[in-house]
């Protein structure tokens, strides 16, 4: 009981701690007076709004993992093979290279000698984007290449995970326009590459 009013009081500190961001990025007021809030003026206008999402979806699944990724299921009727087929289409369709490719599922079946149920990393990427992205930041260099996890759960449905790149685009400074112009379009083409391949359209 006292861990569960503990979480709970976290929780709510957590709340609290978003809801001031979201006021801070949509009213300004104050920040001149607080010199460790001084850069929330240079924020994109969107970054209040990515830390309440992000605040929200952790409050309803208690999973920070689940909290900063987007996810959709793959049609019932379509197989794994199908689902990777139909993403690598869509990513040629775009000029963005399959740049690799980890069958976890598989390597643990044999290492482990048990069947495991499905999950596999693939990794796309736009190398001179990426490149920019990291002349910008060598902190971007951690979400790239671009990953969509494909997952079977518990029950046999399949999952297409992905980052949550919101967080990367507008949750800080903003982007220069070349390179948030740029960092969109790779967020546009990920989520239509998975969006596509949870529906089997190529």
């Amino acid at each position: 009981m006292i861990k569960l009013i503990w979480n709970l009081l976290a929780l709510v500190g957590l709340a609290l701690v978003a809801g001031f961001i979201w006021v801070a990025f949509t009213y300004g007021f104050g920040l001149q007076n607080f010199k460790d809030f001084a850069n929330l003026k240079d924020f994109d206008p969107k970054a209040g709004e990515v830390y309440v999402e992000m605040t929200k979806n952790l409050l309803a699944s208690g999973n920070g993992a689940e909290a900063t990724v987007w996810k959709v299921p793959v049609a019932k009727d379509l197989s794994a093979e199908d689902v990777e087929v139909a993403m690598k289409s869509v990513a040629n369709e775009h000029n963005f290279k399959n740049v690799g490719e980890l069958p976890l599922s598989e390597q643990v079946a044999i290492m482990t000698g048990k069947d495991q149920r499905f999950w596999k990393i693939y990794m796309f990427c736009d190398p001179l984007t990426a490149a920019k992205m990291v002349d910008y930041s060598d902190a971007f260099s951690a979400y790239l290449p671009c990953r969509i996890a494909l997952v079977e759960d518990n029950d046999g449905q399949l999952w297409m995970y992905t980052l949550n790149m919101d967080m990367m685009i507008h949750g800080g400074a903003a982007l220069p326009d070349e390179l948030f112009e740029e960092a969109t379009n790779v967020k546009k083409i990920i989520l239509d590459i998975m969006n596509r391949g949870a529906t089997g359209e190529f």
